[in-house]
């Protein structure tokens, strides 16, 4: 095998590039459609069961202490969506990411206006998408973010601070337009 583990019934199309495969995992049932890059440069990229990697998809993992990417079970990435490291990126279970979306898990350091952007260095605080979130055509997420589980992103926003469970954030910087009601709130606190 050239991957750490591969599960059952998985579907590769044509054309999708692998780099750093021992260190890949792919679970049950995971579609990887056509065009799609996938590179691990040392840490490990994890795909859940049921994972699904929509066409032209880029992710990559880096070389770093916790630069690893995890996708929980039953998530959909949408075309042309692009992830990245150098920071951890871990996405729950039950996910919906629609195309054009990206998630970079670094920030570079600008502090020092005589130092070249490139020298100074970067962040890697990580990105935590929960369970159960909805990420709309064309949403970005920066390092340090966490999305609560249920909340909906809207199309086109930039999310650059943690969204509370079951919210609905729109805009540039992204805020929190309402929040989405659990049915039966007086059952399930008894």
């Amino acid at each position: 095998m050239i991957f750490a583990r591969v599960g059952k019934s998985v579907y590769i199309q044509p054309n999708v590039r692998f780099i750093g495969t021992p260190t890949i995992e792919i679970g049950n049932n995971v579609r990887i459609y056509n065009s799609s890059y996938i590179s691990n440069k040392g840490n490990k990229i994890c795909f859940g069961n049921d994972v699904s990697i929509d066409h032209g998809v880029d992710i990559r993992a880096y070389d770093q202490e916790n630069g690893h990417i995890i996708i929980g079970e039953s998530t959909y990435i949408g075309p042309y969506v692009c992830m990245a490291g150098p920071g951890f990126i871990k996405i729950g279970r039950d996910c919906m990411i629609a195309s054009h979306s990206s998630l970079y898990a670094n920030n570079h350091i600008f502090s020092d206006p005589n130092i070249p952007f490139k020298e100074q260095g970067v962040t890697t605080k990580g990105i935590v998408i929960e369970d159960d979130c909805w990420l709309g055509t064309g949403v970005r997420v920066l390092d340090g973010v966490t999305i609560g589980k249920g909340s909906v992103i809207g199309a086109g926003s930039v999310v650059t601070k943690d969204i509370a469970p079951y919210s609905v954030a729109v805009g540039v910087p992204a805020r929190v337009i309402k929040k989405r009601l659990l049915k039966n709130v007086e059952t399930q606190l008894m």
